[in-house]
C-alpha cells in the first residue's frame, strides 16, 4: 500500500504517505463548495505533473553531471465543466543550469515531457510545457 486517505469531513482529505509518514491534506476549492485552505484533488494532479517532469529531468541530469537545483516551476490549472475536469495545465520551468549547450537542453526537456505522470493522464488534456533555461 503506498498511502492511506482519511475523509475528515467538510471536503477535506488527510492523506498519508505510508513509508515516509508525509501527510498533506486536499480541500474542496471555493468554487466548488469547498474552503480553498488546501491543495484541492485536482490542484494536486497538475502538481504531481510539474514535480514528475522536474524529477525525471533531475535524474537524468544528474547522469549527465549537470546540477538543476533552483529550478522553479509555475503552475496553472484551467478547469472545464460538463463533466467538470481538468481542461488544460499550463508548466513553465525557470530552469537552472547556465552554460548548458541546446542538445542537452532538448534531451532534458524531452526526457521531462515523456515522464509517468505526462503518459497517464487523459489524451484529450491539453498541457502546454514551456521550458526558459538560464543563459
Amino acid at each position: 500500500m503506498t498511502a492511506q486517505i482519511i475523509y475528515k469531513g467538510d471536503l477535506r482529505c488527510e492523506c498519508t504517505h505510508l513509508q515516509s509518514g508525509t501527510i498533506i491534506e486536499t480541500d474542496a476549492p471555493t468554487d466548488n463548495r469547498g474552503k480553498g485552505e488546501r491543495f484541492s484533488p485536482t490542484d494536486t494532479v497538475c502538481v504531481a505533473l510539474a514535480t514528475c517532469i522536474i524529477t525525471t529531468m533531475g535524474i537524468k541530469a544528474a547522469d549527465m553531471n549537470i546540477d538543476l537545483t533552483g529550478t522553479k516551476i509555475d503552475v496553472t490549472k484551467h478547469m472545464l465543466s460538463e463533466p467538470r475536469r481538468i481542461g488544460k495545465i499550463e508548466i513553465t520551468l525557470h530552469m537552472e543550469a547556465p552554460g548548458l549547450s541546446e542538445k542537452d537542453q532538448q534531451l532534458l526537456q524531452r526526457v521531462g515531457e515523456t515522464c509517468p505522470v505526462a503518459k497517464s493522464l487523459h489524451p484529450e488534456l491539453s498541457v502546454i510545457t514551456k521550458f526558459i533555461w538560464n543563459p
